[in-house]
């Protein structure tokens, strides 16, 4: 329906003229005429006074499914221009589905994060029976000897071998072997400890950065828009947990490359560096848009059956 037979729906239902209508706003009874024949649209100023006349919302009087929303005045498209019926069902559904899967994803964080930390209080137990020797390696009373082979590496367990070829493994496996040969156990130690410090972080930052997702699209299942000073917070710090993910795993590896002395394949590259400046332009873009959003005062959908 078009705003103009809205219009003159409500008119009639107030029992009121057009020239009744006029006085009101302080128009003429021609300007009351136009609108409803649509040759015309009112100022803002006007429709808003017609809100108050008919105990009404801005929406009441234009219809998200007009036709010539192109023919409104830019001021009046911003507060008009609304997701429609079916986009609403399916943003409601594809945050409902979202910010479950950041729920279980929560839940599997903290699980990792304890499996973690008991693997650090039971750390030293291991570390304790190793016993490195020259191609070969001791461990609870099993032995495991390598050797390098024409196509790879040979590992030998319990008269069991193993033919080790993937480059990519056979690189992993000598820098393994290296560091277990050229650190005493104590060093070994510092540096499992360490690692699995850093996991244990990493895996909190996952925890919370999945929280905020999870109460981010919470909120706008229930309505809220993104650029409300909650969701904005939500994003922003949701970014920063990314941006700790990245940061802490090439510090903390980096430092042990140091300590130890052996290339462990970690290092800053420029990715990185990237994917931390649109982290932390993406904060602001979110700020910004709180700061700039007009009348729709945190509400995106319209009133529907919550689903």
């Amino acid at each position: 329906m078009k705003f103009g037979n809205i219009l003159k729906d409500l008119r009639k239902k107030k029992n009121l003229s057009q020239e009744e209508l006029a006085d009101k706003l302080g128009i003429s009874r021609q300007s009351v005429s136009k609108w409803e024949c649509g040759e015309s649209y009112p100022e803002m100023s006007n429709l808003l006074a017609l809100c108050e006349i008919f105990h009404c919302k801005l929406n009441d009087l234009v219809h998200e499914n007009v036709t010539d929303l192109n023919n409104l005045d830019e001021e009046i498209q911003n507060k008009v221009a609304k997701l429609k019926k079916e986009q609403q069902i399916h943003m409601k559904l594809l945050s409902k589905i979202i910010y479950v899967i950041a729920k279980i994803g929560k839940i599997a964080s903290i699980v990792g994060l304890v499996t973690v930390l008991l693997t650090i209080i039971l750390t030293p137990v291991f570390i304790t029976n190793i016993k490195v020797e020259e191609q070969k390696i001791s461990f609870f009373g099993e032995t495991v000897e390598w050797k390098e082979i024409e196509n790879g590496i040979s590992l030998s367990i319990q008269n069991h071998e193993i033919i080790q070829n993937n480059t990519q493994d056979i690189i992993q496996l000598k820098k393994m072997i290296e560091i277990l040969k050229n650190n005493s156990k104590v060093s070994i130690l510092i540096i499992i400890e360490i690692a699995f410090a850093c996991l244990s972080v990493t895996l909190y930052l996952l925890y919370l950065l999945l929280k905020h997702l999870e109460h981010l699209f919470q909120n706008i299942h229930n309505g809220e828009t993104p650029f409300t000073i909650e969701n904005v917070s939500h994003i922003k710090k949701m970014a920063w947990c990314m941006i700790g993910t990245i940061l802490i795993p090439d510090v903390i590896g980096g430092t042990l490359q140091c300590f130890i002395e052996q290339d462990l394949g970690i290092g800053w590259e420029l990715f990185d560096f990237i994917y931390i400046l649109f982290l932390f332009s993406l904060t602001y873009i979110f700020e910004y848009g709180y700061l700039i959003q007009k009348d729709s005062k945190g509400i995106m959908y319209d009133e529907i059956e919550k689903s």
